[in-house]
């Protein structure tokens, strides 16, 4: 029994993040888009293809636009990750875990799929885009705050934790991606106005702008900016964080044991692999090709605990 209610809450949490990092994703593209003024439709492919959906946008539409693109992330019965789809997910796995929720849990769940659905019942229009993403990342928002201030903290509290932060770490690194799918076909423009905009762009999409001015200033430089978004574990959002608060989740989980789980391991792997160097060392290595390996091995450490915790059994 505890499988399949781990299962359901591991991925009602997995979905929520993940919508919410959908509208993140778009408000990315939106605010790239601007730092190209021949044209502004050439952003949307990158932001397609670091969410991983790009062959099956292009499998339902002829041409990459703005308004496709966008649709396709909110609203398409077609792709499976979109906001509207994950959200709708999350609250199918609420209603087969509802007796583990509190009612506080289940009751914002239920509302942010009201309020999407009935949000993104039609295309929305550039006017209203703004408004919208606003709404959908409170939604979220406010079953996180239910679920901290609410739950016991348990078994059932440490796999909503998992879903959280697993789904979150994957997200962060998809973001810094886009920067990189951007910028990369012009290094020409390594260091200058449009690249120094890109990069505040990113921080602005992960609500990490206000953070980093704190500590670094109001001149973002792309060191700085990686350091705090990948290393920095004061940030909620930063892989370094992230990763450190699945290790929590886990530990608790392996409590009795006399030997860590292969999860556990595989975190502790993470850790000391990609995330105990500095900044330069990740540039020397590529920050897209530490981020590929990344998003490999934190889809490793998902596949090990859905296997060690027998969610399908």
């Amino acid at each position: 029994m505890l499988g399949k209610t781990a299962n359901g809450l591991f991925w009602m949490y997995r979905n929520l993040e993940r919508a919410e990092h959908t509208a993140r994703l778009i408000e990315t593209g939106q605010r790239l888009a601007l730092t190209r003024l021949s044209d502004p439709d050439a952003e949307w492919r990158p932001v397609l293809q670091s969410a991983s959906v790009l062959q099956a946008y292009l499998a339902n539409n002829e041409t990459v636009t703005r308004e496709a693109v966008i649709d396709w992330l909110l609203r398409s019965r077609d792709n499976p990750g979109s906001v509207l789809r994950c959200i709708e997910q999350a609250r199918m796995n609420a209603r087969l875990v509802r007796t583990a929720l509190t009612g506080d849990v289940w009751e914002a769940v239920n509302a942010t799929y009201m309020q999407a659905r009935e949000a993104l019942a039609r295309k929305v229009s550039e006017r209203d885009l703004p408004k919208v993403l606003r709404a959908l990342r409170q939604q979220a928002a406010l079953v996180r705050g239910m679920t901290q201030g609410t739950m016991m903290r348990n078994e059932i509290y440490e796999f909503a934790r998992l879903g959280t932060y697993v789904e979150r770490a994957d997200n962060t690194a998809r973001i810094l991606d886009v920067k990189y799918y951007v910028l990369l076909p012009s290094t020409l423009a390594v260091g200058s106005s449009i690249d120094n905009v890109q990069w505040e762009s990113i921080l602005r999409s992960l609500s990490a702008k206000g953070g980093f001015r704190m500590h670094y200033g109001s001149n973002p430089a792309p060191r700085e900016i990686t350091h705090f978004l990948m290393l920095d574990k004061r940030m909620p959002r930063s892989l370094a964080f992230c990763t450190d608060k699945i290790r929590e989740n886990l530990t608790y989980l392996n409590k009795g044991n006399r030997e860590p789980s292969e999860c556990l391991r595989l975190v502790c792997q993470i850790e000391q692999q990609y995330l105990s160097h500095d900044v330069d060392r990740i540039f020397e290595f590529g920050l897209h090709e530490m981020i590929v390996e990344l998003l490999a091995a934190f889809a490793t450490l998902a596949r090990q605990i859905e296997t060690e915790y027998r969610f399908h059994e």
